[in-house]
C-alpha cells in the first residue's frame, strides 16, 4: 500500500461539510481484498481490537487495505476522545487507487491519525509490534495542545449556535467572528471591544485598587512596596493579617494570604517579587473567596472558589490522597481540562509545614488539608456556583467595579462571608478585577450548574438577530464565471456596498485589485472575508480550490451555476466526465444557506439537476422563455429569467421586472448570446439579495466589457478600420459560443490566434480546432507559454490535427511566442476584417494590444 498524497479539506467538499483528510492510496491486487492476506485480520484485531468491523460493502467491492485505512484512521481518533464520525472510501478509475477521506477535528490529530493507522497496518501485515497505547495518547495529547481551550471553545459553541461563522487565527485562542465589516475577535475571554488601557489598569492591583476606592466601591486597604522591609513596615501599619502579592500578576501567582510573622512577610515578599518588582502589601479580609463574572453591564456568573485540598482518611499520606485527586478525569495539565491538578511545588510544602505537615504526613479521617492559600483554579482549586445567590447590590457593586476600570468582560474577586449580603454589611471588599478572566469555573464548576457564560459574551458582541454575516455570493460553472461575478460586483458596489471580489485574475477590495493571479480559490476568499472593510463578498468558486481545500466559507446566500456543457479540465484529479464536474459544481449549491438562493441555467440538464441539492431557493434562467424548466418554474409562482423580444424579464407570480438589452452595453443589444446568459445570472443574484431594481439597472448599464472592467472577457479594439476582439476562450464550449457572437459582427474577412493548455484532453484541444475551422478564414497558432507536461509542439500538433477537415480556413500558420502571434495576425489585417485573439497572458496580452493598436 502507498499513500501517495494527503490534502486538509478545510471547508465544505465534495465529500462532505466535515473538515476531512483527503489521501490517494494505491493498493497492490492482493491488497485489494484483505481476505487474500493470510491472518492479517487476526494480527490487526491483536493491535487494536476496537477496530470497526471490516466487511465489504458489496461481493462486487471488497475490503481493501484502503478501507483499513479509513477505519483505523477514523477509529484511532475516536479512541482518544475525538468527535468524528464520518469517513469513506472512493475506487478511482485506476485499478487499484482509492480516495480515503476521514474527518478531523483538529487538522494535526488528523494527520497524525493517518500517519499511526500506515503504520499500524505495516506492522500488520509485517508481524512487527504496535504499541496502541503510546499512539493513543500522543493523540490524545497532541488534540489536547492544539484545541481550543474552555473558555475560548465556550464562546466558540456559542457562536456556532448562533449561526455566527468563525476563524481561528493562531495556534492559539485568537478567534475571529463574522466576516468582513462586521467581524469581531476575541483572544480567550478578551474581545476586541477590551481597552488596552483598561487591561493594563487591571494588571496594575495598586491602581485598580485606587480607582475603585475613588468610585466608592469596598476595597483592602494596604499599599505597594518595593523592599521587604518595606513590606513588613506595611504589614505592621495594617495591624493585623495580610495579603501580599505582586502589583502585576494573574492567575494567583505569587499570592500569600493570612500572613501574620515578619519571616513570613518577607518570605512571601521574596515569592512576589519574582512576578513583579512591586508588591502589594495589604488587609487581609476574612471569608471567602468568590469570583464574579461581570459581561457588559450584567453579572452572568458567580461561583465560591476553595483552594486546592485533601481530605484525609487515617490511611493515606498527603502525597498519595493528592494523587487520587489528580486521577480526576476532569483534572489535566493547564487549561484544557475543567479542573487543574493539584501540584505539589515549594508553595504547596511551605504551606503544608506552616499546619505542621508534610508530604509523607497522614492526616486523620475527615481533616481537611488546604495546600495553597488562595482559591485560583489554575493551581487546582475547585469552584461551587452561587450565581443564583448574589445580592443585587453586590451584583451592582461588581459591575461597578467592571465599569470602572473599562472592561468589557471582567472577572471580579471579591472576599465575604457570603454573597447573600452586601458587601459593606458584612465588611468584605473587592481585592483584584481581572481582564480575560478563566471561564472554566462557571462552564463547569466543580459543584453547581455550569452557566451559559459563552452565550452571554457573544450576546454582548452581536446583537440579537445579528449573525455577524455580510452577502456572500458563489460563482462557478465552466465558462462566464468571471464576467458574471465582475457584473455582481459591479451592481453590490452600486448599492455602496464595498465589495471584495475573487477571479481568477486577482482579488479586489472596493476597486483595488490587493492580490494577482489565479484567486479562484478558498484561500483567496477566506483573506477577503478576513478584510475589515468588505460589506459584501463575490467568489469565483473554480474546481481546482474546491479539489484541493473545499469551499472558502460554510455557506453562501446566492450560488451561481453558469453552466457545465461539455466541461473543461476533465481527466484531472480523478474529475474524468462531465458527470463527475457537475458533482462538483454542486458542492457550492449544496452549501446555500436555508434562506438563500441558487442561481441556475435552465438550459442546462447538468445544472437543473443540481437544483435538488439546494437547502435554499432557486432561480432558473434562461433565454428562452418557453424553455420546459422555465416553464414550469414560472408556473409554479417561482423566480424566472428570460428573454422576451428585446428585454430580459425577471418574473415572480404575478410581477415582471423588466430590463431592455439595449441598456445593458456587454450583451451588444442583445447580440452576444452568452454575455446575455451571464447578465441574467448576474440580475437572478441581486434579485436574491434584495438589491432594488433601480441599482440592478443602473449596475447593467455602467457595466462595459473592456480591458478595466472585465479583462479577457470579449474586450473590442479597432486597428486600422478592423475589428480585434480579445477573449480567454479556453474550451469547446466557450469557443462555441464566441463564434456564435461574433456571427453577428460584419466582416470581409475572419482570422483567429490560438493556442492551447497542456493540461486539456487531446479530444478538448482538437475540437477547439475543429469548430475555428468552419468559421475563420485563417487561424494561427502559437505555443502557449507552459506546456503544462506536453513536449514542446504536442499542443500545436493537435490544434492542426482539429483543422485537418476545416471547411473554411484556407491558412494555417504556426508562430512561436503569443507576441509574434499577434503581431503577425495584426500585420494581415486590412479595414472591414475580424480577429478573434484567444489569449494565455491576459493582462501582458491585453497590455500588449492595446500598446498596439494605439501606434
Amino acid at each position: 500500500m502507498e499513500i501517495t498524497r494527503i490534502r486538509a479539506l478545510r471547508g465544505p467538499n465534495l465529500w462532505s461539510r466535515h473538515t476531512s483528510i483527503e489521501a490517494i492510496v494505491t493498493c497492490t491486487d492482493d491488497e485489494r481484498d484483505i481476505t487474500r492476506l493470510p491472518d492479517f485480520e487476526t494480527r490487526l484485531r491483536a493491535r487494536f481490537p476496537e477496530i470497526r468491523f471490516l466487511e465489504p460493502s458489496s461481493p462486487d467491492h471488497p475490503f481493501s487495505l484502503a478501507h483499513v485505512l479509513e477505519s483505523a484512521a477514523l477509529g484511532l481518533q475516536a479512541q482518544a476522545g475525538c468527535p468524528v464520525t464520518f469517513s469513506r472510501v472512493v475506487e478511482t478509475v485506476d485499478r487499484g487507487t482509492y480516495q480515503v477521506v476521514v474527518e478531523y477535528t483538529e487538522e494535526a490529530v488528523g494527520r497524525l491519525a493517518f500517519e499511526f493507522a500506515e503504520a499500524l497496518i505495516r506492522s500488520a501485515q509485517e508481524n512487527t509490534p504496535f504499541e496502541l497505547e503510546p499512539a493513543l495518547h500522543r493523540l490524545q495529547s497532541l488534540d489536547e495542545d492544539v484545541r481550543l481551550g474552555p473558555s475560548t471553545g465556550a464562546i466558540v459553541q456559542a457562536a456556532v449556535a448562533r449561526g455566527i461563522p468563525y476563524r481561528r487565527l493562531t495556534e492559539g485562542s485568537m478567534v475571529q467572528f463574522g466576516w468582513g465589516s462586521k467581524q469581531r475577535r476575541i483572544q480567550a475571554a478578551e474581545t476586541c471591544s477590551t481597552s488596552a488601557i483598561a487591561e493594563s489598569i487591571a494588571q496594575d492591583k495598586d491602581l485598580t485598587k485606587e480607582l475603585l476606592h475613588a468610585a466608592g466601591v469596598p476595597v483592602p486597604h494596604g499599599r505597594s512596596v518595593t523592599t521587604p522591609e518595606e513590606a513588613w513596615q506595611a504589614a505592621q501599619e495594617i495591624g493585623g493579617p495580610v495579603v501580599v502579592k505582586p502589583r502585576d500578576g494573574n492567575q494567583g501567582k505569587g499570592v500569600a494570604v493570612n500572613i501574620r510573622t515578619r519571616e513570613e512577610v518577607e518570605a512571601a515578599f521574596a515569592v512576589a517579587s519574582t512576578i513583579c518588582s512591586d508588591v502589594i502589601v495589604e488587609r487581609c479580609i476574612s471569608g471567602h473567596d468568590f469570583r464574579l463574572l461581570v459581561v457588559g453591564d450584567q453579572l452572568v456568573a458567580a461561583a465560591r472558589r476553595a483552594p486546592p485540598q485533601v481530605v484525609g482518611d487515617g490511611q493515606h499520606t498527603i502525597g498519595e490522597l493528592i494523587e487520587q485527586v489528580n486521577r480526576d478525569p476532569r483534572r489535566g495539565e493547564g487549561h484544557a481540562t475543567s479542573l487543574t491538578k493539584i501540584r505539589l511545588d515549594d508553595i504547596a510544602l511551605a504551606t503544608l509545614a506552616k499546619h505542621g505537615y508534610s508530604v509523607s504526613s497522614i492526616p486523620s479521617k475527615g481533616t481537611l488539608v488546604a495546600l495553597r492559600n488562595n482559591a485560583n483554579l489554575s493551581t487546582g482549586g475547585t469552584a461551587t456556583d452561587v450565581t443564583d445567590d448574589v445580592h443585587p447590590e453586590m451584583a451592582a457593586r461588581a459591575v461597578e467595579a467592571a465599569q470602572t476600570v473599562g472592561l468589557d468582560i471582567c472577572g471580579v474577586d471579591l472576599v465575604c462571608e457570603t454573597v447573600i449580603l452586601p458587601l459593606e454589611e458584612q465588611g468584605g471588599g473587592i481585592v483584584e478585577v481581572n481582564a480575560a478572566p478563566g471561564l472554566r469555573m462557571h462552564l463547569q464548576p466543580s459543584y453547581g450548574k455550569g452557566r451559559p457564560v459563552g452565550e452571554a459574551i457573544i450576546a454582548n458582541m452581536f446583537a440579537d438577530g445579528d449573525d455577524g454575516r455580510i452577502p456572500v455570493v458563489a460563482v462557478t460553472g465552466t465558462n462566464g464565471k468571471t464576467t458574471t461575478a465582475r457584473l455582481i460586483a459591479h451592481i453590490l458596489e452600486k448599492n455602496k456596498y464595498r465589495v471584495g471580489l475573487t477571479s481568477t485574475d486577482g482579488v479586489y477590495v472596493n476597486h483595488q485589485r490587493i492580490d494577482t493571479g489565479d484567486c479562484s480559490g478558498p484561500r483567496s476568499a477566506r483573506n477577503v472575508l478576513l478584510h475589515p472593510d468588505v460589506d459584501a463578498a463575490v467568489f469565483e468558486t473554480a474546481r481546482g480550490g474546491i479539489l484541493r481545500e473545499g469551499l472558502g466559507f460554510d455557506r453562501c446566500d446566492v450560488a451561481v451555476v453558469t453552466n457545465i456543457g461539455v466541461g473543461d479540465h476533465l481527466g484531472l484529479n480523478y474529475i474524468n466526465t462531465v458527470e463527475d464536474l457537475a458533482v462538483l459544481k454542486r458542492v457550492v449549491v449544496h452549501n446555500v444557506a436555508p434562506k438563500g438562493m441558487a442561481v441556475l441555467n435552465a438550459a442546462d440538464p447538468m445544472v437543473v439537476d443540481m437544483a435538488p441539492s439546494c437547502p435554499g431557493s432557486i432561480t432558473f434562467f434562461a433565454r428562452d422563455r418557453h424553455h420546459p424548466v422555465i416553464f414550469t418554474q414560472q408556473a409554479q409562482g417561482r423566480r424566472v429569467l428570460y428573454v422576451d423580444g428585446n428585454v430580459i424579464v425577471a418574473s415572480v407570480g404575478r410581477r415582471e421586472h423588466r430590463v431592455a438589452l439595449a441598456d445593458i452595453p456587454i450583451t451588444h443589444n442583445g447580440a452576444i448570446g452568452f454575455q446575455v446568459e451571464n447578465v441574467m445570472a448576474a440580475i437572478g443574484a441581486a434579485w436574491a439579495l434584495g438589491i432594488p431594481w433601480e441599482t440592478i439597472r443602473a449596475g447593467l448599464a455602467t457595466f462595459v466589457s473592456d480591458v478595466r472592467s472585465a479583462p479577457g472577457r470579449f474586450n473590442l479594439f479597432s486597428y486600422r478600420g478592423a475589428t480585434v476582439i480579445a477573449d480567454y476562450g479556453h474550451n469547446p464550449d466557450a469557443i462555441e459560443a464566441l463564434v456564435r457572437a461574433i456571427d453577428s459582427v460584419p466582416a470581409h474577412r475572419r482570422s483567429v490566434v490560438i493556442s492551447g493548455a497542456g493540461d486539456r484532453r487531446d479530444i478538448d484541444l482538437t475540437r477547439q480546432t475543429e469548430i475555428l475551422g468552419d468559421a475563420f478564414d485563417e487561424v494561427i497558432l502559437y505555443e502557449d507559454q507552459c506546456q503544462r507536461g506536453r513536449a514542446d509542439g504536442e499542443v500545436i500538433g493537435l490544434l492542426r490535427e482539429g483543422l485537418s477537415h476545416a471547411s473554411r480556413t484556407t491558412s494555417i500558420k504556426e508562430i512561436q511566442g503569443e507576441f509574434k502571434a499577434i503581431d503577425t495576425a495584426l500585420a494581415s489585417l486590412a479595414p472591414g476584417d475580424l480577429c478573434l485573439v484567444l489569449i494565455d497572458q491576459i493582462d501582458e496580452a491585453l497590455a500588449y494590444i492595446s500598446e498596439r493598436v494605439a501606434q
